[in-house]
């Protein structure tokens, strides 16, 4: 998935790798024009989805960020966007504040709502999927709105504080779609053994964000295809050991949930 909010662009990235399957993510703005734009220009370069994200009307407190004063370093830049400001390389700065919380705050829409996605719907005729659903209701009016499929996301639980796990909440949202749409998942993927979990659920695939970024830490583009590697392979080790020949036997019965709490106190 490729973020709008990159510093490679839109068109760079379809350039470099023309046979991956590629999916945009995309916030809504103010200025519908540049959502329009970011649309337009995706469905040119080959993308095959957008991914909206309606989680975000404005940014969570990132402490770190606030105490970093959180903003990208000079020789980088969001690269989508022309103007300084909607690329996050303002020149006047952002003050004692995470830099990112104000560029949301200033640049996204945060009065987005369900109809919106029927606008988003006009734009394109690529599948639409909604990211950052946690809600049974809310996955309903989702697909009542025309998306396409439903991304069970916490925002990597960078978005509020005590937000529950996506694994705890994709059977209620699976129960919630009545297989009208796809149904993904983000959040918490670290083993193979989390995707065999996620896809018993009913999961049609995961997103990994943070094991990716430190492979690419620890070795550049090597290190997250060590990553993914690992992945694979941890998945496969725990599909034989389930007793699942293909992902199609995969299924709920390989998942059990102790529903009572206890304690050692």
């Amino acid at each position: 998935m490729f973020s709008s909010w990159a510093t490679s662009s839109i068109e760079e990235v379809a350039q470099a790798a023309p046979e991956a399957i590629r999916w945009m993510q995309l916030y809504i703005y103010k200025d519908r024009e540049v959502t329009r734009s970011l649309v337009r220009r995706a469905e040119r370069a080959g993308y095959k989805g957008i991914f909206v994200t309606v989680d975000t009307p404005f940014l969570g407190k990132r402490l770190d960020d606030v105490r970093n004063k959180f903003q990208l370093p000079p020789h980088l830049r969001m690269k989508n966007f022309e103007t300084n400001d909607l690329a996050f390389s303002s020149e006047k700065g952002y003050g004692e504040d995470s830099g990112l919380s104000v560029y949301v705050a200033e640049a996204i829409d945060p009065s987005i709502k369900w109809e919106d996605l029927k606008w988003l719907r006009g734009l394109t005729t690529l599948p639409i999927v909604a990211k950052g659903i946690l809600r049974a209701d809310d996955a309903k009016k989702a697909v009542e709105h025309g998306v396409n499929g439903i991304l069970v996301s916490n925002h990597g639980a960078r978005q509020l504080d005590g937000v529950p796990a996506t694994i705890e909440l994709l059977p209620e949202i699976i129960e919630a779609v009545e297989g009208k749409v796809e149904v993904f998942l983000d959040g918490g993927v670290r083993k193979g053994s989390d995707v065999l979990k996620a896809l018993a659920l009913g999961a049609k695939a995961v997103f990994v964000g943070r094991p990716v970024v430190w492979g690419l830490v620890y070795k550049g583009e090597e290190g997250v295809k060590e990553v993914l590697q690992i992945l694979k392979e941890e998945f496969r080790l725990a599909m034989a050991l389930s007793g699942c020949r293909s992902v199609e036997e995969i299924d709920r019965t390989l998942v059990r949930r102790d529903q009572q709490a206890t304690s050692k106190l």
